[in-house]
């Protein structure tokens, strides 16, 4: 967690860079940019509270979280291969992290609590404020709301148990003990539903770049799929696909691009190019190179074999390289690698939410309700726009689940962990007491995998500066 003095530096810079990015009208308008940085004047007008808010999406620490919330699932769950050596990240890939791991320490941990911290402080200076029109008092409390719920579900998600800050109380924080999961989802849920009911449905920046109210409900979707709460998944599901306002991009090869009216909310880039084809660094990862290169980061041979031969997402999100000898599945879902000579910009950013989702999870909703038929055409609205064939409608329910696992797999590899959260979250096929990781990574690796491997480690240096934090089970000091 944060000391004080850093937490003061963090915010410093988060307002400096909510000013940097306003100042863009390109790609978020909000009015002339402040040059304020006290907490009293960044929330002292609806102008210089815009700018402070828009740090989150812009800091460093968010930024940062990017990749790693992709990769290191993604390696977890044996959907992704990273081709640099690195101790740090082969740890993933055999599910033997150490309580040292130093991407478990930064990246995850470091960087997640400092965009809560940012968070906090945010949600604390616009209910303090008395110069704040009422509209834009909710826009921004919501959208605040939507970025702590979004970082709580995932360090829940990785670590099960985890410090719960809800203040701008930096030296408190620091001493938090770890909440049980059950009541982090809560707090997740809580800020959403308040969230969906501070928003509106207008989104406040160009191209879906901020968040509206569809995205609190996307974000609710997830959270009440991943805690089983299936008719409350299926009614915010419901709410984004039935808004009017989204539709499933036909072209594969646009999906991603920035005028996708599949995509609910992206995080803007000043190059209009994707962190996911930018970010290079030897020791990090990114899934282009320059080319004949080996990019850091490719899709597995299993995961890709998986896929079925006619379908299109094959061909338009991966490309099959050889290089070297050695043939490598490059990911293609984002094209911009450089830019075009003479483009001043690219058109894609870095899609955080989209459509597709929506349709696969109101369909596992719908099939655990026993609404088949309902079901099978969410997956069916999938398919078809990959090029196969439809589902059998005389498919039972079990091989119904299986089916929409196998199409979220096909449909969102490389994106956001997914394949590693469906593998904890979903019961084994053969039951007893175990999980889909149990069986498909226990089964890939089977030297090194273990049950309690599903969390991550808390990591040593934070047990070290705050005692109240106990062990994952499985790790050993």
């Amino acid at each position: 967690m944060l000391s004080f003095n850093n937490y003061k530096k963090v915010m410093l810079s988060l307002l400096l860079a909510g000013s940097v990015f306003s100042s863009c009208k390109k790609l978020v308008e909000i009015g002339p940019p402040t040059t304020q940085v006290g907490l009293d004047q960044a929330f002292s007008s609806d102008a210089t509270a815009t700018s402070a808010v828009l740090g989150i999406y812009n800091a460093s620490a968010t930024r940062d979280l990017l990749f790693p919330l992709s990769e290191m699932p993604g390696l977890s769950a044996n959907e992704l291969q990273n081709n640099v050596s690195s101790p740090s990240y082969d740890e993933f890939k055999t599910n033997s992290i150490t309580v040292t791991n130093s991407v478990v320490a930064i990246n995850i941990w470091s960087y997640s609590y400092t965009t809560l911290a940012q968070a906090n402080a945010m949600m604390e200076g616009i209910n303090r404020s008395k110069g704040l029109s009422p509209a834009v008092k909710n826009q921004l409390l919501g959208e605040t709301k939507v970025w702590r719920a979004f970082i709580n579900s995932y360090l829940v998600n990785m670590f099960g148990d985890v410090p719960l800050p809800v203040k701008d109380d930096p030296l408190s924080n620091a001493t938090l003990a770890r909440t049980p999961a059950a009541q982090v989802w809560s707090q997740v849920i809580a800020d959403l539903t308040e969230a969906q009911a501070l928003l509106t449905d207008a989104y406040p920046s160009t191209l879906r770049t901020r968040t509206n109210r569809q995205t609190a409900n996307a974000l609710l979707a997830r959270a009440y799929l991943y805690q089983k709460e299936w008719a409350k998944a299926e009614t915010a599901a419901n709410a984004v696909i039935n808004s009017g306002i989204y539709s499933l991009n036909k072209d594969l090869n646009t999906t991603f691009s920035n005028t996708s009216n599949e995509v609910i909310w992206q995080l803007a880039t000043l190059t209009g190019i994707s962190t996911y084809t930018t970010n290079r660094d030897a020791n990090g990862g990114s899934y282009a190179a320059a080319p004949g290169s080996i990019p850091a980061v490719t899709l597995t041979d299993t995961l890709y074999n998986s896929m079925e031969a006619a379908d299109q997402r094959k061909t338009s999100w991966v490309a099959a390289t050889d290089i070297g000898g050695q043939n490598y599945k490059l990911i293609t879902k984002y094209k911009l690698r450089v830019l075009a000579t003479g483009a001043t910009t690219g058109n894609e950013f870095n899609v955080m939410l989209r459509l597709a989702e929506q349709y696969l999870i109101r369909a596992e909703a719908r099939a655990q309700l026993g609404n088949l038929a309902g079901a099978i055409a969410d997956v069916d609205s999938i398919r078809s726009k990959a090029g196969l064939p439809l589902l059998d409608n005389s498919i039972t329910q079990p091989a119904l689940l299986l089916a929409i696992e196998k199409e979220r797999k096909a449909e969102l590899f490389g994106e956001w962990g997914h394949r590693w959260f469906d593998l904890k979250r979903t019961p084994a096929v053969s039951g007893g007491g175990k999980t889909r990781a149990d069986e498909v990574i226990g089964g890939m690796r089977p030297a090194t995998w273990t049950s309690t491997d599903a969390l991550y480690p808390i990591p040593d240096a934070q047990r070290v500066a705050n005692p109240a934090l106990t062990q994952n089970p499985g790790y050993n000091r």
